[in-house]
């Protein structure tokens, strides 16, 4: 870590010590903290990760092949495919997000943005778990087809992550070898899922889309509002691809709940998304 950002944690440790950590001062030492932490946090993934939107058709193809590793080969949801691309009939009309290693050129992890463009598009998860949705004011059916999206597909190829036991559905967990790569990189890794799910909700934020949905393991969801995404779930969990539920969030509850520190790290995203065209 920073040496001086561990010198200044040690010096605002020490004063917490002497002042009391739920005193004013020592509770406002202890957001100082954290907003030190979330900069450094920040900085490091934009040092070493570079979010892309997915324009050209080779760009899509990486995207694709890291489905079909994670999805086809590693976890064997879907068939294994010659061409070795996972895709479906929800591509045509998706923009699929990637978080790109600068030090290597190679892609840690990749997600899509689902938004339908006529009216009989229908969202994954209308098509596959609609019934699943019981809060009847937010199930998709009652928005315009331009203004709903749904994430989906996120996927972390298992050489950017750690352990066997980090492997889950979703693939979402976002630990990469470290023996691979180096100390200093190891350090912003674990925010590689939160650093697609951030693209994902600029590219959401920067085409105007107004109510997004997801389908996810609740431990997902919950490890999510560690950094303040607090997705609220709109139907009961139910068996699909392993014990799923589904989701709904829009910009205003985003913002609502991100811990202000991790606003950076979103802010920063965005500021890369928004270089890409609207579409």
């Amino acid at each position: 870590m920073d040496q001086s950002l561990v010198a200044n944690k040690t010096i605002i440790g020490r004063v917490k010590s002497i002042v009391g950590r739920e005193s004013k001062l020592g509770k406002a030492l202890g957001g100082l903290e954290k907003l030190q932490e979330a900069r450094f946090i920040s900085k490091h993934f934009s040092e070493f990760l570079d979010p892309v939107v997915a324009q050209s058709d080779n760009t899509r193809a990486e995207s694709y092949n890291i489905r079909h590793k994670v999805y086809c080969e590693e976890l064997e949801f879907e068939p294994l495919r010659d061409n070795c691309l996972e895709t479906d009939e929800f591509d045509d009309f998706s923009s699929p997000c990637l978080i790109k290693h600068k030090g290597s050129g190679h892609y840690a992890g990749t997600v899509r943005l689902v938004r339908p463009q006529l009216e009989d598009q229908l969202l994954p998860i209308e098509k596959y778990c609609l019934n699943s949705i019981t809060h009847e004011t937010l199930n998709p059916r009652n928005f315009k087809r331009k203004d709903i999206c749904e994430i989906s597909r996120l996927a972390v190829p298992l050489e950017f992550r750690k352990r066997q036991m980090d492997r889950f559905s979703g693939a979402a967990t976002g630990v990469i070898n470290e023996h691979t790569y180096s100390e200093n990189e190891l350090r912003c890794f674990p925010f590689i899922a939160i650093g697609l799910y951030f693209s994902a909700a600029a590219l959401v934020m920067h085409n105007n889309i107004k109510h997004t949905y997801v389908m996810m393991e609740p431990r997902l969801a919950r490890s999510m509002r560690f950094v303040g995404i607090q997705f609220e779930q709109v139907g009961p969990v139910i068996d699909y691809h392993g014990r799923r539920a589904p989701y709904y969030i829009n910009p205003s509850l985003l913002y609502a709940n991100l811990r202000p520190s991790f606003k950076i790290m979103l802010k920063n995203i965005q500021h890369e998304v928004e270089k890409y065209p609207r579409y």
